[in-house]
């Protein structure tokens, strides 16, 4: 099983969408049994929320409800997850800093990085800028569910190359 948590700032708007894409390609794929995913923040001020009600509109307008409730990373996650996916550089830079080892800072990643096929795909990485814009200050709440539905997408690649 492979084992996955989407990481944002407070866990009410990326990385609940991310979460939900990917679940959602998994399901519709057949191998939803053999992931674990799950998503986080680095920031704790929403913990038990729901998702932003504009995620959550914009999700359930594209048949992908969004149920999770907010958390914050915990150290345990480095052990119970083996990609922990951050949607900027700037919660990169934050798991990186909370990682507990050299071994846990590797399984940090940009989840943009994936928007076409990740880093050991044939087909290019996302060039330019490989933070998800927040949707909090933005607005932009339809794109930030396109980047993440392409970028499950090519996470999904990624992973299923890497199984073969």
């Amino acid at each position: 099983m492979t084992r996955v948590l989407f990481v944002c700032l407070g866990n009410i708007c990326r990385s609940p969408t991310a979460e939900a894409t990917f679940r959602a390609l998994v399901e519709k794929r057949g191998v939803a049994d053999r992931f674990a995913i799950d998503s986080a923040g680095t920031a704790g001020h929403h913990a038990g929320e729901s998702a932003h009600r504009e995620t959550r509109r914009e999700a359930e307008a594209r048949g992908t409800p969004i149920t999770h409730r907010a958390r914050q990373v915990k150290a345990s996650d480095f052990e119970d997850f083996d990609l922990l996916l951050a949607m900027d550089r700037q919660n990169e830079r934050d798991l990186l800093r909370l990682a507990p080892s050299d071994e846990a800072r590797k399984k940090v990643a940009l989840f943009r990085s994936y928007e076409h096929g990740g880093p050991t795909s044939p087909v290019p990485a996302s060039t330019g800028d490989l933070d998800t814009p927040d949707p909090w200050y933005t607005g932009e709440f339809a794109r930030v569910y396109d980047i993440c539905a392409r970028a499950s997408e090519g996470l999904f690649v990624a992973l299923a190359g890497s199984r073969s």
